[in-house]
């Protein structure tokens, strides 16, 4: 995951995101929180996990899937912007 290291700053604040966000649900659940209020920390917290996800799957797709010398309107990159996009759609 070399490519990884390019966004390693990104990454990183997502997840130390995600550890506050997790925190908070435990907190919720050992002060007998009401159960919206947990499910919607619960909510965050995926919905946060789902972002760090779509990162990821993009940084593999244009790192390893895309010819960096291919040209920005060539019809890899196209393919490469619109699953990304897909990705993006699903998991954001």
């Amino acid at each position: 995951m070399s490519h990884v290291s390019q966004e390693k700053k990104k990454l990183l604040n997502r997840l130390a995101r995600l550890r506050g966000q997790l925190a908070a649900i435990e907190r919720a659940v050992a002060e007998d929180a009401e159960c919206a209020r947990v499910l919607q920390q619960a909510t965050a917290c995926r919905g946060a996990l789902d972002g760090f996800i779509a990162e990821v799957i993009e940084d593999h797709i244009r790192e390893h899937m895309v010819d960096p010398d291919a040209p920005a309107d060539s019809p890899q990159r196209q393919a490469a912007d619109e699953l990304v996009g897909i990705v993006h759609a699903y998991l954001t």
